[in-house]
């Protein structure tokens, strides 16, 4: 059977195609809601203000506490179980979502969704970092980067499909943690060993020494580093604030777009074409990472940075279709390229490797606050400058963007924005 080099040893090709396919289902929750968010009126004419805004906002707020749980069972408990668990919660979700038939239903499924998905999301991730090392680990969270962002691409078109029909038909989309549960039984019987080491190694499956450019460069903290709690804190606390800040820049996509089309009247129906574009630009880099770090080098922070902040810029000043497709793509692949770079990063931020699902959940978690307080971060920059048009939140992100990007110029060789050289 096709053996794949982890960097310590090798996997079997089906116990990494079972790890891969978690990355389908975790950007999914609250998907299959969206497309119906404008027909709940209808669908439920005595539901109020309250339970439209539960329905939205608590989902995505449970996910955030069981991602930092899960990170922490992860330290004592088998991955494997915790994400098979997790997995089945999510599936059970999905099938119990088409006997929802009131508005307190479909809030008490998807809080259930969120639960499910809390506890798969950082072990997307955190199988990927026990198994893999150096620029193997790097290359395998660039292809996960690119799983989930594709999944998210073609579920949000299936959604759009099947919301033609009955109203519950868009739930199909959460059937998907169907195939990553029936797949897990590859991840023992293709590595016996990984599962011992999921569970006890501190640096995840086989035996074998990491490479000597990781032990040399980040493995260990270096003099003057402050270490609690098994965490490196400047180096944490560096890449929870990169990968919360990136990610607040680039989410007013999804919460301005299609009122920012409105205002400029180019037409409702190219929304979903940006935002689509958009996803298959973060997904892209995620394939082609180490080429594209091997070209950029040391630049590839700065060039990202600078991606995002012309990309916002040429959103807010554009008035052409075309115009807006390329800000779309400029944006996501600057975010594209950081997105896996963190991840990676995120293992080397803790001095015990049984830690590094641990460290992967808090980032991801700063990732879902992120989300969740970008409508009032920009509300409130409204209020202090009086500004309310639509291509506001554009232009105050590309400038707090650009200066980002000064901050990368000045940190260029810090742990958070250099690129180490086991990636070159």
């Amino acid at each position: 059977m096709w053996k794949i080099p982890t960097g310590k040893g090798t996997i079997a090709l089906p116990a990494l195609l079972a790890i891969w396919s978690i990355s389908l289902v975790v950007n999914l929750p609250g998907l299959a809601i969206s497309p119906m968010l404008g027909n709940l009126d209808r669908i439920f004419p005595k539901a109020s203000d309250l339970e439209i805004q539960l329905l939205t906002v608590l989902p995505n707020l449970l996910i955030i506490p069981f991602v930092l749980y899960s990170g922490k069972l992860s330290e004592s408990r088998d991955k494997v179980r915790i994400v098979v668990v997790g997995l089945a919660i999510y599936l059970l979700a999905g099938i119990l979502y088409f006997f929802a038939d009131s508005m307190v239903a479909l809030i008490a499924v998807s809080c259930l969704l969120g639960c499910g998905c809390g506890l798969v999301i950082p072990l997307a991730a955190g199988l990927i970092a026990d198994t893999f090392v150096g620029r193997y680990r790097m290359r395998q969270l660039g292809i996960k980067s690119g799983i989930s962002n594709m999944a998210l691409v073609l579920a949000t078109f299936a959604v759009g499909w099947l919301n033609r029909g009955n109203w519950h038909t868009p739930f199909l989309v959460y059937l998907i943690p169907a195939v990553p549960l029936c797949l897990m039984v590859f991840v023992r019987r293709g590595n016996p060993s990984a599962a011992a080491a999921m569970d006890n190694a501190p640096s995840g499956v086989g035996s074998a020494p990491a490479p000597v450019a990781a032990k040399v460069e980040w493995a260990n903290p270096a003099p003057g580093e402050k270490v609690r709690g098994g965490f490196i804190l400047g180096r944490i606390w560096g890449i929870v604030g990169l990968y919360a800040f990136t990610t607040y820049a680039v989410t007013i996509i999804s919460y301005y777009l299609p009122f920012l089309i409105q205002e400029d009247r180019l037409g409702s129906d190219i929304t979903g074409t940006i935002t689509a574009l958009f996803y298959l630009a973060v997904f892209l880099p995620g394939f082609f990472l180490p080429y594209i770090i091997k070209v950029l080098r040391q630049r590839t922070s700065l060039f990202s940075a600078v991606s995002i902040a012309a990309g916002l810029l040429l959103m807010a000043v554009a008035r052409d279709h075309a115009l807006l497709y390329v800000a779309a793509v400029m944006m996501g692949f600057g975010y594209g390229v950081f997105q896996p770079v963190i991840y990676d990063k995120a293992t080397y931020t803790v001095t015990d490797g049984r830690k590094s699902t641990l460290a992967l959940a808090v980032v991801l978690a700063v990732n879902y606050i992120a989300i969740t307080v970008t409508p009032f971060i920009v509300d409130a920059f409204r209020h202090v400058f009086g500004i309310y048009n639509n291509h506001f939140p554009f232009l105050l992100n590309a400038v707090l963007t650009a200066l980002f990007a000064v901050l990368v110029v000045v940190r260029r060789g810090s742990f958070t924005f250099r690129m180490s050289g086991e990636y070159l």
